[in-house]
């Protein structure tokens, strides 16, 4: 039997002391069994919809920008090198940044936070919940089961946030936030190489779009100086390669700093096993100087590109067609597909509403809209 543990940290997660899936398998043989879980989230019906499922602009404003596959995949790069760098598990790491975003709205954070306000009597909306929910229950690919059937590790990870309320629903998954514990390392790392990925590639989607100058990204302290030093080591560099190296240079310092602070973190708490990572504090971190500068850069994205006029615009649109979707279903479920039809459950219906629309692509939403409103679709 392959040992897939055998260059790990003790205190990393070891797949052959996994706490398991919620329906038990044979072990995956030739595979790991985190291996076995980014596997079947690729192959998910999920996963694929995240081609069309905005980033920051919707699918069809350029085919360029990223989208929330090209984010998930750009997570997983980051998250793989930091994972070896501190000898953490790459194949956990990689497959709870490929899941983290599968319960995603379309039309980015504007359709979480509507169908969130739609569903406030109903339970309420959250993605990353709705994440878990997607591996858990509504991905249809095996005959024993429903979902995925993924570890108690990557699941873990998928869930980030969780209210007390939904927690206490969980059981074992829960728990962590009801003893207000930590997850393994590499859940907290993930969470941070989703914070490198989106930071850095929205500054070049953000300048890509013309809704960022390179002037207003000067008074950024952490561009401006890797800008900087592009510029003295390839003087007359042409724009697009200069602000490609600028943000490689971004990444490289970001990565080098969370792997230095953690690294330190990991000498002073001397975990001996994954356990111990739970019982203590949260270890991986940027320094102080680095939070800073990155809380800097993020502030500065939101009033900058998040909430530019032309980005708002989309917003309006974005929420009208999701509360207009999420109104109509509520009060004519014959809307629906059979499927997601339910009799006499109003909370039932409405949680099946949710996941109908947030299972839709940018487009997809946009198309049921027409059909469902436009007097031309008859």
């Amino acid at each position: 039997m392959m040992d897939f543990d055998a260059h790990l940290a003790a205190y990393a997660a070891h797949s052959s002391k996994s706490r398991g899936r919620r329906y038990p398998e044979p072990a995956p043989g030739s595979r790991s069994e985190f291996q076995r879980d980014r596997d079947r989230i690729i192959h998910s019906t999920a996963f694929r919809r995240l081609e069309y499922k905005t980033q920051v602009f919707l699918n069809h404003e350029g085919d360029l920008f990223r989208t929330r596959l090209t984010h998930s995949i750009e997570v997983a790069q980051i998250g793989r090198t930091l994972a070896r760098s501190l000898r953490l598990n790459e194949d956990l790491v990689e497959a709870t940044a490929l899941a983290h975003d599968l319960g995603h709205t379309p039309f980015g954070h504007v359709g979480q936070d509507v169908l969130n306000e739609c569903m406030r009597e109903y339970g309420g909306f959250e993605h990353n919940l709705q994440s878990l929910r997607v591996v858990d229950h509504l991905e249809e690919h095996y005959g024993a089961f429903d979902g995925l059937n993924l570890s108690f590790e990557t699941r873990e990870g998928i869930l980030k946030h969780c209210s007390l309320t939904n927690a206490r629903q969980l059981g074992e998954l829960g728990q962590r936030f009801i003893d207000k514990t930590q997850p393994s390392l590499e859940a907290q790392l993930t969470n941070l190489a989703d914070e490198i990925a989106y930071n850095n590639h929205d500054i070049d989607d953000g300048l890509r779009s013309g809704l960022l100058t390179m002037a207003q990204m000067e008074e950024v302290e952490l561009f401006a100086r890797h800008r900087h030093a592009v510029e003295a080591q390839y003087p007359g560099l042409p724009g697009r390669r200069a602000l490609y190296e600028t943000i490689r240079l971004m990444i490289t310092a970001m990565t080098a700093d969370l792997v230095d602070t953690t690294a330190a973190r990991l000498l002073e708490a001397a975990p001996k096993s994954i356990d111990d990572v739970r019982a203590g504090p949260p270890l991986v971190r940027f320094s102080d100087a680095m939070r800073a500068e990155t809380t800097a850069l993020k502030r500065f994205l939101h009033a900058n590109l998040y909430r530019h006029f032309q980005v708002n615009r989309m917003r309006v649109k974005a929420s009208r067609v999701v509360r207009e979707l999420f109104d109509a279903f509520m009060t004519d479920p014959v809307l629906l597909p059979p499927d997601y039809q339910v009799q006499g459950d109003v909370m039932k219906q409405a949680r099946k509403i949710a996941d109908y629309i947030a299972g839709m692509t940018d487009r997809y939403a946009i198309r049921e809209h027409k059909r469902i409103f436009s007097l031309d679709q008859f």
